[in-house]
């Protein structure tokens, strides 16, 4: 019998075969360990290039999920800053409708001063911030939402606030009294009530008249300015026969008076007497129709202006007015929306027509007009100002139409510094009452148009022919040359708002004039000290003297034949003209109550974005200059800005008037945004939010199972394969240790 050794060749397999047991046990101990299939992407198998896939998507989903973290919890904030504000609207509402108007020594209501209170609490909450992001700001995240009560109703040293602004609107609307209204007597049966100034928007406007006077006529409204006139003819009224007119008031509001004739005597309230005659019962109208429009002017006018000065200091929307303008007809008479764009004279038509071919841009976008069969952006030339108008508010978005009245076209938008609409045709564009390009009067609005004039009378030089002074003519000079007939001399001087300047022989500084100086560096110099914008003038040997915004103007000279020369006798004094426009206040001038960004309003929700899902993007952006939010902040300041004299027998009735409009204003509209409308937004991104989570959810758990299933290992599974690893290796460690001992010596036989 033959027996072989053991070969080194079988030892090495076997080694091998041990040493490849040891790695699995150490791979499936690692496994037991990390419940990983492996530490290095190449062991994790064919799949790993899906599990890393799964990884990056579970990544995003994990990003996105903290996204919406952060916007739920932004929106839930301003949810409950929103819900605040709704209940502070509610509050003052209730306070206005039913609270009594008894004024206080403040000369204010007890929902005046609720009103000022909650109106501190609505400002601080808008600036509410979540983080470091302001919420009501819009993209400006980082500024404070709206400026200080503070500011916003007294403003500062140098910039008007609220308080101010009402002020002045007061003044520019009720005027003389009577809401800017002149009444007067054409003849000695009739009465007028006709507005000061055509196409003024400050004061009372007229409407209709409506008359049951037995054999009295009315006329109007008509003419420009606008005017109603009543003529009682020969024959008395009847006991019981009224007349009325209704106005509208600045805030879009309208009002009514209504007079009765009466032969009690004395005549009740709300009456005018009938006289002995038709000239006399005229007369008691005329007084009536004062005493009544009066008290309108200190009562409801007063609370309308107080209204729409808001309006003017916190509202983006602005309007473009032009000029009163009137058609062709035989009797001309001003535009209306009937009023065709073209026409032949002796109809109702622009005075100058649009023919084919022009246009009218509106924001860069044109209007053409075609013969016929107009489409999109075209109109014909046969269609009237109504159909332009409606055009134009298509384009620009408008929520207030534009309008025509009294021969006034106004265009309105919801984006003031935005509006421009000029016209290929300059003559028929001036027909509309536009000149140049017509643009709107940017927010914050100031008054207007308010000047004072000291007009001098007609001066002649002494010339060798004398002829009517003029800017070049001289302070003093010789006999027969352009120079005042009577000459200023040394150390004279004239007084301006109490600042004096003073005549000297030559080299003339600051507040001097040389006695060789010319008129018009008189008038300079004067003007430099009133500071008015627009320069003093000479025309037709009239001097007129200017200084602006109603301040006083008051002019001296210690050389009193001098003066006299110049036109003015003792002290030139002057005269206030009525405001007559509406201006931009600006930065320097005027508080911006809105500090965030100045983005469109229309898209106030697009000024916060995040992407919550790999294709789905939410807005939650709020600004608080949206229109629910300006439009209850804006009232609220109204109220409690407005104070009225206690001694004034229509204070209470003042307060009350502006009680109505408060509430009415602070009561939800169709067709306005409201806050609910904000919260509903901000609902729908949380809708989308919490669809994109259970979306995320189901995928995270796909994408999860995929990794597990690539590079996770199940402890049982390694647990049994590690347990019969061991069998086999301790199998093979006893066969290579039996091995091991093999010897021939063994197979031997013994002795």
């Amino acid at each position: 019998m033959a027996i072989n050794s053991l070969s080194y060749a079988g030892s090495l397999i076997l080694n091998q075969s041990v040493q490849t047991l040891k790695n699995q046990m150490t791979v499936l101990q690692s496994q037991l360990t990390t419940g990983n299939k492996s530490t290095t992407y190449a062991g994790m198998g064919v799949n790993e290039g899906f599990a890393i896939a799964a990884r990056s998507q579970l990544s995003g989903i994990s990003a996105f999920t903290d996204t919406m973290s952060i916007v739920n919890s932004n929106i839930g904030v301003a949810n409950t800053v929103l819900q605040a504000m709704n209940d502070i609207g509610k509050t003052i509402q209730n306070s206005a409708n039913s609270s009594s108007q008894t004024l206080n020594t403040a000369g204010q209501s007890i929902a005046q001063q609720t009103a000022s209170s909650q109106l501190s609490s609505m400002l601080g909450i808008l600036n509410t911030q979540a983080g470091d992001r302001y919420l009501f700001s819009g993209t400006a995240v980082t500024t404070p939402s709206v400026a200080s009560m503070d500011d916003i109703m007294n403003g500062t040293t140098t910039q008007a606030g609220l308080k101010q602004v009402i002020a002045e609107r007061k003044q520019a609307d009720v005027g003389n009294g009577l809401g800017r209204l002149v009444i007067s007597s054409p003849t000695g049966t009739s009465v007028q009530v006709a507005e000061d100034v055509a196409g003024s928007p400050f004061g009372l406007k007229l409407s209709t008249a409506a008359s049951s006077l037995t054999g009295a006529t009315v006329t109007g409204p008509g003419g420009s300015p606008a005017g109603i006139s009543i003529d009682l003819g020969a024959t008395n009224p009847n006991d019981g026969d009224k007349v009325s007119f209704t106005f509208n008031l600045p805030d879009g509001s309208q009002e009514s008076i209504a007079l009765t004739a009466s032969s009690a005597t004395p005549a009740p309230a709300g009456s005018f007497a009938i006289g002995v005659d038709t000239t006399a019962t005229a007369a008691n109208l005329k007084t009536a129709l004062n005493k009544a429009i009066g008290t309108l002017a200190d009562t409801s006018l007063v609370a309308a202006s107080a209204m729409q000065a808001g309006n003017d200091f916190f509202n983006t929307t602005g309007t473009a007015a032009g000029s009163v303008v009137n058609n062709q007809a035989t009797v001309p008479a001003p535009i209306t929306a009937a009023t065709a764009l073209s026409g032949a004279a002796g109809t109702d038509s622009l005075g100058a027509s649009f023919a084919a071919g022009d246009t009218i841009t509106v924001n860069g976008t044109p209007i053409k007009f075609v013969a016929s069969g107009a489409t999109g952006n075209e109109l014909n030339v046969t269609d009237n100002v109504k159909t332009l108008l409606t055009k134009i508010d298509s384009i620009t978005g408008t929520s207030t139409p534009s309008t025509v009245s009294g021969g006034v076209i106004s265009i309105h938008t919801d984006d003031a510094a935005g509006l421009s609409v000029s016209s290929s045709n300059t003559t028929a564009f001036a027909a509309l009452g536009f000149s140049g390009t017509a643009t709107a009067v940017t927010p914050p609005l100031r008054i207007g148009g308010n000047t004072t004039t000291a007009a001098g009378s007609l001066a002649d030089n002494q010339a060798t022919i004398p002829g009517p002074i003029t800017g070049a003519t001289l302070l003093s000079g010789a006999a027969g040359t352009d120079s005042l007939s009577s000459s200023f001399g040394l150390g004279d001087t004239i007084t301006v708002n109490g600042t004096p300047i003073t005549f000297v022989t030559s080299g003339a500084t600051g507040n001097q004039l040389n006695i060789t100086d010319s008129l018009q560096t008189l008038l300079s110099k004067i003007d430099s000290i009133t500071g008015t914008s627009t320069p003093s003038a000479i025309s037709g040997g009239v001097i007129s003297l200017h200084a602006d915004n109603g301040s006083g103007l008051s002019v001296t000279s210690s050389n009193t034949t001098a003066f006299a020369a110049l036109g003015f006798s003792a002290t030139a004094t002057g005269v206030t003209t009525p405001p007559t426009s509406l201006v931009s206040g600006t930065p320097a001038n005027t508080v911006k109550w809105y500090t965030g960004n100045p983005g469109p309003i229309a898209t106030a929700r697009g000024s916060a974005t995040a992407r919550v899902d790999a294709s789905v993007k939410i807005e939650y952006g709020i600004q608080a200059d949206e229109t629910a939010i300006r439009s209850q902040l804006q009232t609220l300041a109204v109220f409690s800005a407005v104070t009225t004299s206690t001694t004034n027998p229509n204070g209470a009735a003042q307060v009350s008037a502006l009680s109505q409009r408060v509430t009415q204003a602070l009561t939800p509209q169709t067709g306005k945004q409201s806050i609910q409308d904000i919260q509903t937004d901000l609902a729908t991104a949380q809708a989308t939010m919490k669809d994109a989570t259970a979306r995320q959810k189901q995928a995270q758990g796909m994408l999860q199972n995929i990794v597990d299933q690539t590079e996770t290992v199940s402890p049982d599974q390694v647990a049994t394969q590690l347990l019969a690893l061991q069998t086999a290796l301790q199998a093979s460690y006893q066969t290579t240790s039996m091995l091991s001992q093999m010897s021939l010596v063994k197979y031997l036989p013994a002795g």
